[in-house]
């Protein structure tokens, strides 16, 4: 099953544009659009569901690194 995660490398702010492109299997720059255009009126629509998907949705998970001391 697909999960959606926040991207933890092509990110311009929080990785959600490009997350939600990855889940949808889209260039992330048409998500990015979408919330420029929402945030024209007034900031309200494009804002809120940005901050709410930040906060709800986890950072994908990256390769384990193990560190050698």
């Amino acid at each position: 099953m697909k999960k959606l995660y926040r991207s933890a490398t092509d990110k311009k702010i929080a990785g959600v544009c490009a997350g939600i492109a990855e889940y949808f299997n889209i260039d992330p720059t048409i998500i990015r659009i979408i919330f420029v255009i929402l945030l024209l009126p007034g900031g309200l629509p494009g804002v809120v569901p940005y901050v709410l998907l930040w906060i709800l949705v986890p950072v994908a998970p990256g390769p384990k690194i193990i560190a050698h001391k």
